[in-house]
């Protein structure tokens, strides 16, 4: 069943209603209305008062009682946003009761009579950890005052100091008692959470709802489970907070449609309203990496990644290279970089869905305009989307616009590395020369119109984690315009990353489908799932490869990605 998210806004609304209709009241049931009494004005003098009339008796109209609103009761660990939703009702046919024993409906944490809400809470550390999954059942350790069980969340094995605010303490403690006085727990403000728990790293972990996910968190799964993916079965992820309402069938009937008359449950993540964005680096369907393709077969290099990359709502190819119907076959040694494909290696872009390609890549007009303009039809007749690059100069300039579960995405590319004869003119097709000026102001109008710019960057290629100088400087002003994600395209090697300002900036993601097997950089490979919910950013996880025969990346081992990412984050400044 499909639940409804209870809002910021929604709740902001109901908020503003219980305001204006409790105000002046004082207590706990100050927000019934009341009116107070007006002293009558007084008679104007007179020089002579007039007799009374004869007193006359008026039978007493017999009273109707006034029927007393239900009363509710919310047991302490209730989460926030569903208390302030159930008090913004008081003075609107419900009031709050005296005590739990006298309420017409009390809500409560866990199952019971009827589902009132569900509230999702995540685990999380400081981005630039290395850790990836956390055991509930350690967790429980932990709060029972074996803080070692968590050691393995530390990239130095101390022992992590537990941040939460104080309201999702609250929930923490009904769910599982007090904390024992050795569980190292550190309540601090909401609007703190983050900077104090990045101050701490490495040894400190968070514990937030699901609504307070931002970009500098890194999310982990909960005994292999991941609130970050669609299809997450909530029946069995501990800290999937159920919230009940028991009593009277009536009110509990009222109060469930008064909160949404839809009848579902409330909730801080809804499926319905997420996106999942697979971005990837360079894919170039070439040499020895197209000579596998015709001896192992065409899908041999997505073999043992396919179900990674396909497993989000929408995923980015940045393919190099234009098919051409008179390409030669492959020379896994060829020593030239002027590069085709074969059009029947599009069939492992097909296999990986309906995917959304980047058009900036320098090798777009190796075979010249006639390839180009075939390769567009090719992407016309599937249905497929582009960016960064089109037939003539104004295709090109066009940002790409999605719109998937709510979330309008805005995808722009340019390439600055040229060469000039790959870019598109008035008159010819090819990827999108660059102009950081008319960049920022697209970017500009998309976000001031709701949409979430995604920027990628066909820059100079450098074969370092480090990017150049002049490619932080562009790719942060392009985040300054408002970008939320700022991608490069052209690194054959990954390089760093970084927040800058509310933007996430990685500057290289390396190669995906491409046969660069000299060195281990070339090797490594980053694929980001960019998470989207109510029109936010609200999250980026890591998928780590490894390049294996000249064609067919791999997920890292444990340590490879540990020490992949220790060396990232190390030349992120981290």
């Amino acid at each position: 069943m499909r639940v409804q998210p209870w809002s910021a806004g929604s709740v902001l609304a109901l908020v503003l209603v219980a305001c204006a209709a409790g105000a002046g009241g004082q207590g706990l049931g100050s927000n019934l209305p009341f009116s107070s009494s007006h002293p009558q004005p007084a008679p104007s003098p007179t020089s002579a008062i007039p007799p009374a009339p004869p007193a006359t008796i008026t039978p007493r109209p017999s009273l109707t009682p006034t029927p007393t609103a239900p009363g509710l009761w919310l047991d302490p660990g209730v989460p926030t946003y569903v208390q302030v939703a159930v008090e913004s009702l008081f003075g609107q046919g419900f009031s709050p009761a005296p005590a739990a024993a006298a309420a017409r409906a009390r809500i409560r944490l866990g199952s019971g009579e009827a589902l009132l809400a569900t509230w999702v809470y995540v685990p999380v550390v400081p981005f630039p950890t290395l850790a990836d999954d956390i055991a509930w059942a350690d967790i429980q350790r932990f709060w029972a005052g074996d803080p070692a069980a968590l050691k393995s969340l530390t990239d130095d094995g101390s022992i992590p100091a537990l941040f939460l605010t104080p309201d999702t303490q609250r929930v923490l403690t009904a769910l599982l008692g007090e904390p024992a006085p050795t569980a190292p727990v550190r309540v601090v403000p909401a609007d703190e959470l983050v900077n104090h728990t990045w101050a701490a790293r490495p040894a400190a972990w968070a514990i937030v709802p699901f609504e307070a996910l931002e970009p500098r968190w890194k999310v982990l799964t909960l005994d292999g489970q991941s609130v970050l993916s669609p299809r997450l079965d909530l029946g069995h992820y501990p800290l999937a907070v159920a919230v009940s309402v028991q009593g009277d069938a009536q009110v509990v009937a009222q109060l469930r449609a008064a909160l949404n008359p839809e009848g579902r449950a409330l909730t801080n993540r809804d499926p319905g309203q997420m996106t999942v964005l697979t971005m990837t680096g360079v894919t170039a369907l070439v040499r020895a990496t197209a000579w596998k393709m015709g001896q192992r077969g065409l899908l041999y290099p997505s073999a043992q990644v396919r179900t990674l990359l396909t497993a989000g709502d929408l995923l980015h190819i940045s393919n190099e290279v234009a098919f051409a119907e008179d390409c030669p076959f492959p020379n896994p040694n060829q020593e030239d970089t002027r590069f085709c494909s074969s059009p029947r290696y599009i069939q492992l872009l097909e296999d990986l869905g309906n995917p959304i390609i980047e058009l900036t890549g320098n090798h777009w007009l190796d075979w010249g305009i006639p390839a180009a303009n075939y390769t567009l039809d090719l992407y016309r007749q599937r249905g497929w989307a582009y960016f960064g690059g089109g037939r003539d100069l104004i295709e090109a300039s066009q940002p790409l616009l999605i719109t998937h579960n709510g979330n309008r995405l805005a995808f722009l590319g340019c390439n600055l590395a040229g060469p000039p004869y790959d870019w598109a003119t008035e008159n010819s097709p090819g990827s999108l020369p660059c102009d950081l000026e008319t960049l920022s102001a697209q970017i500009r109008q998309l976000r001031e119109s709701g949409a979430l710019p995604i920027v990628t960057w066909q820059y100079i290629e450098s074969y370092s984690y480090e990017p150049l100088p002049q490619q932080v400087a562009d790719f942060r002003a392009a985040a300054a315009a408002g970008a939320v994600i700022v991608s490069g395209s052209q690194a054959h090697q990954p390089q760093s990353m970084e927040f800058y300002h509310d933007s996430f900036i990685h500057y290289g993601l390396g190669n995906l489908f491409f046969d660069q097997m000299n060195d281990l950089g070339t090797r490594q490979e980053f694929v980001d799932r960019h998470i989207f919910y109510q029109g936010r950013y609200i999250s980026t996880q890591f998928l780590t490869f490894l390049l294996e025969d000249y064609a067919q990346p791999r997920p890292m081992t444990p340590a490879e990605r540990r020490q992949f990412l220790q060396t990232i984050f190390e030349a992120s400044g981290w």
